[in-house]
């Protein structure tokens, strides 16, 4: 196989972005992410776009062509991937595959989304689709149930409370505050999230990710054309991908994604590492309680821990594992095709140094953890300094 390195990455600020269209977006981030690699667009050769529902949320389908068009790289090959809310991290393994395969030595993985041109209401219903259509959206389960009733299991069986929940909102805004493209740059307090409206007993206003438009890039080579062109590549050294049951009752557990365990053991097995080697890690927080399962599915603390270890800081910035430096979906925002893109973007800043107000200490190896749904679809991807 084919070694494979990030050369360059972009992202677009998040937000409510009522001035610019699915375009825009695009050739923003793609821009960017050509020119932190210093190369020419005539070197790439493929993209893969992740987006999980231009046809419903803005009326565009035929995506890929789409994204080449807008970012002038017509007429190569451009795929759209779609996975739900995982789309871009499943872009970016497409891509990874593609180079490591000898199929391609340049290539860039996207993701995009533009989710504020219609109602609310609307935006759910899209979302539902995510999760299984027939057996729970069409009963009326939205997502935030789906995660609150995760959430009642996980306090049912390891006495996780709802302060230990808002710690995570706390801490990822703690982030987002420091990280200029996050859609709510500024910090929160613990009262602030248990005084917030309900929107899911126990998930209120503040456990819950926000409808964001945003698009972010990063660009793709194999070794020897990184070693020609970067100076400080960071490679991909494990990527993983698992499903599960579509709907969240058919799973052997409502507290446990076994799709990120798995995705998470091929990754690191394919990388050489242990959980206790990772130095920081961007995971999925769609749901306060979603990045305390994630933390226990990767194996940072043991199944049943994760609240207490959130709630006592072991995953803040200037701890021994950092977890959601970009203030994750919480508060970066969670445009969906391209937060998995994101979470790349996020860990090659810190890898390189590049993170400035935000950035953790000796930063060697990172993990990006993205789920589809309530855990249908998870992709894991490790990242290093040194190519292995």
């Amino acid at each position: 196989m084919e070694k494979v390195a990030i050369i360059g990455m972009g992202m677009t600020k998040f937000g409510e972005c009522w001035d610019k269209g699915l375009r825009d977006l695009i050739a923003e981030a793609g821009a960017k992410a050509v020119t932190s690699a210093g190369i020419d667009g005539k070197d790439i050769q493929a993209i893969y776009g992740g987006n999980m529902s231009a046809g419903r949320f803005i009326g565009q389908e035929h995506v890929g062509a789409l994204i080449a068009d807008a970012i002038g790289l017509s007429p190569i090959p451009s795929t759209r991937v779609e996975a739900a809310c995982a789309s871009g991290g499943l872009a970016l393994r497409e891509a990874y595959l593609s180079i490591a395969g000898g199929i391609y030595d340049v290539v860039v993985a996207g993701g995009v989304e533009k989710m504020t041109d219609v109602y609310t209401e609307q935006v759910s219903l899209t979302l539902g689709g995510a999760g299984d259509q027939e057996w729970e959206v069409f009963h009326g389960a939205t997502f935030p149930s789906l995660y609150a009733m995760m959430a009642r299991r996980h306090m049912h069986d390891y006495g996780t409370t709802e302060e230990q929940l808002a710690a995570v909102a706390v801490k990822n805004h703690s982030n987002g505050a420091k990280n200029p493209l996050a859609q709510f740059p500024f910090e929160i307090t613990l009262e602030q999230v248990m005084k917030s409206s309900k929107v899911a007993e126990p998930l209120k206003l503040l456990d819950c990710s926000p409808i964001t438009d945003g698009a972010a890039a990063v660009i793709l080579a194999k070794e020897s054309f990184a070693k020609k062109v970067c100076d400080n590549p960071v490679w991909i050294t494990g990527s993983g991908h698992a499903t599960d049951t579509l709907a969240l009752d058919d799973r052997r557990s409502m507290t446990t994604l076994d799709a990120t365990k798995l995705a998470t053991k091929v990754a690191m097995k394919q990388a050489g590492i242990t959980p206790k080697q990772v130095d920081l890690a961007e995971v999925h927080d769609c749901f306060t309680i979603a990045e305390i399962c994630a933390v226990e599915d990767i194996g940072f603390v043991k199944k049943g821990e994760g609240g207490k270890a959130e709630a006592d800081g072991m995953f803040d910035l200037n701890s021994d594992i950092p977890v959601n430096t970009s203030g994750g979906l919480k508060a970066c925002g969670h445009p969906v095709g391209a937060t998995g893109i994101k979470q790349a973007v996020e860990i090659s800043w810190q890898l390189r140094g590049e993170a400035d107000k935000r950035q953790v200490k000796d930063a060697n190896i990172g993990l990006a953890h993205n789920v589809g749904g309530s855990g249908a679809t998870a992709v894991v991807h490790v990242f290093s300094r040194e190519v292995r």
